[in-house]
């Protein structure tokens, strides 16, 4: 189903120390380039205790909303796409909408999460409120800090992630021939709920079950080829399926936004996409995986770059623990 909205405002944050492949090597005691030899990786941010989620959230919307022109609150509702909380309770919309001094506001915050497709599915859910006429303007924020979570005694999954934030405006429309979502599948499959973890933070590992349950929970575990191969499954048919009900082909749309999972899941959606390879937002190299933010941050790069023109098709694509995938397509 077609629905009518027009994305407005554009923004990105990213931490202000950067750690470089080659500290990396030094981190995982490996012989120089090494890093960038396996996972592709040449530099990606890295948060300071001071530099939040809620914080870095809060620019990136700040200059998202400076871009849409909207004044101080002038939109419906703040949603927390992000694949991390910044803490259980309360969500880091919240947050967000006290760092930008809109606390006394009443403007509706909320979190969704769908850990690296956060920004998907609060898109769907803010082209729902905006069809409905429930909303007229969302701000959509994606903010994630790998680095609090990762082992740095597993190279395989410490040294890809970054840390970052993008946000989005959105407004409603009423023209179905102009800017529109036009097609969006989501699908699920739990028994890959094992190949990606994080187990503190919430109910299952207590207090009561000690220190070091509690430290050993707060490490993320992926099983990254586990993860690569559940994926590759589903998106060839997903792709196919979004696309034919937009009325195209992999052939015919414009732009590719995927989640910056990996070097490799990059390179395999260019690869299943075909054509010219710079369709495909490629970001990864300098960001890593910025969790929810990688996909709006990759976004943000295209529009950035002039690559997000009226009328462009763009396909939006990605996985996320559980096993998860999702597409979507919007006409500019």
């Amino acid at each position: 189903m077609t629905t009518p909205l027009a994305l407005v405002g554009y923004g990105a944050c990213l931490p202000k120390d950067r750690r470089s492949s080659a500290a990396l090597d030094g981190l995982f005691q490996q012989p120089a380039g090494w890093t960038e030899a396996k996972f592709g990786l040449l530099s990606r941010g890295v948060a300071s205790p001071e530099e939040t989620s809620s914080i870095m959230g809060a620019d990136a919307a700040r200059k998202a909303l400076d871009m849409a022109g909207w004044g101080e609150g002038e939109f419906d509702v703040l949603i927390g796409a992000c694949g991390v909380m910044e803490q259980p309770i309360p969500g880091t919309s919240v947050l967000i909408q006290h760092e930008l001094g809109l606390g006394r506001s009443g403007i509706w915050a909320f979190d969704v999460n769908q850990t690296c497709l956060s920004f998907l599915a609060g898109l769907d859910l803010a082209a729902m409120g905006l069809a409905t006429g429930r909303f007229r303007r969302a701000l959509l924020v994606s903010s994630d800090i790998a680095s609090a979570g990762l082992d740095w005694t597993t190279p395989a999954s410490a040294a890809i992630f970054g840390d970052g934030a993008a946000a989005i405006c959105l407004e409603g429309r009423s023209d179905e021939d102009g800017p529109a979502l036009l097609s969006r599948r989501f699908e699920t499959y739990g028994d890959g709920r094992e190949l990606a973890v994080l187990r503190s933070g919430g109910t299952r590992i207590r207090a009561e079950d000690g220190y070091e349950a509690l430290l050993e929970g707060s490490r993320f575990r992926m099983d990254a080829f586990g993860v690569f191969k559940a994926a590759a499954r589903v998106l060839p048919r997903m792709i196919d399926d979004v696309l034919a009900e937009a009325g195209l082909t992999r052939e015919t749309v414009d732009v590719v936004v995927c989640h910056q999972a990996s070097r490799p899941g990059v390179d395999h959606v260019k690869r299943l996409m075909g054509g010219d390879p710079d369709r495909v937002i490629d970001i990864f190299s300098d960001r890593g995986n910025q969790i929810a933010a990688s996909l709006p941050s990759a976004l943000v790069e295209a529009q950035m770059t002039g690559r997000l023109k009226p009328d462009t098709t763009v396909l939006l694509l990605g996985t996320a623990a559980g096993i998860s995938a999702a597409a979507m397509v919007l006409r500019l």
